[in-house]
């Protein structure tokens, strides 16, 4: 794992601080990685909303086998990178 080093003007450094004396997050590090993936994840909603919409305004059409292979194989190697049950 590389380091990072970042700059905090005072008043998010005492927030950091916070986060950190309440219990919840060990460091300002793991605050932080928590900070990134929760951005990361609210970007990818975007980016599913987007798309729902987007084909919401295409003309609606009838799914062919390779459609829902297609499918299947995009959404088996997404649930890949996660644990499946």
């Amino acid at each position: 794992m590389e380091t990072m080093n970042i700059s905090l003007p005072d008043p998010l450094r005492r927030f950091v601080d916070k986060q950190i004396a309440s219990g919840r997050y060990s460091s300002a590090s793991e605050y932080v990685r928590e900070l990134i993936r929760f951005d990361e994840k609210r970007r990818a909603q975007e980016r599913l909303e987007g798309l729902l919409l987007e084909g919401l305004g295409t003309p609606s059409g009838e799914m062919t086998a390779r459609d829902w292979s297609e499918l299947k194989k995009t959404s088996a190697g997404k649930r890949g990178k996660r644990a499946v049950r």
